[in-house]
């Protein structure tokens, strides 16, 4: 995705989009503090039924998603390259249970 430019980075930018409608898979990291920072992200996903899943380490979601730099979400939109890849990350997010 990165590579297809088909990324949305940081709480700004995936929030704006979200907004306008735009379908992808959210990445939020684990390791964000203060929670704050995105803790209405999830909430606005649910409310539009996207996907979304966490990882433990933002310096790890920032690697790839071709940054040098941590982030703390990212949303990965589907493209035509990699609709297949996409497909299956998109089932194996959806079946993953709601966090608490």
């Amino acid at each position: 995705a990165a590579k297809h430019k088909q990324l949305r980075r940081g709480v700004k930018e995936v929030q704006k989009f979200i907004n306008k409608g735009e379908k992808g898979i959210t990445v939020l990291a684990g390791d964000t503090l203060p929670i704050d920072v995105y803790c209405h992200i999830p909430i606005m996903c649910e409310d539009r039924s996207l996907p979304y899943a966490y990882v433990p380490s933002k310096s790890d979601l920032g690697i790839a998603a071709g940054s040098k730099r941590p982030t703390c979400v990212i949303m990965i939109k589907p493209h035509e390259d990699y609709q297949e890849t996409y497909d299956e990350c998109l089932e194996e997010v959806s079946a993953l249970p709601l966090p608490l």
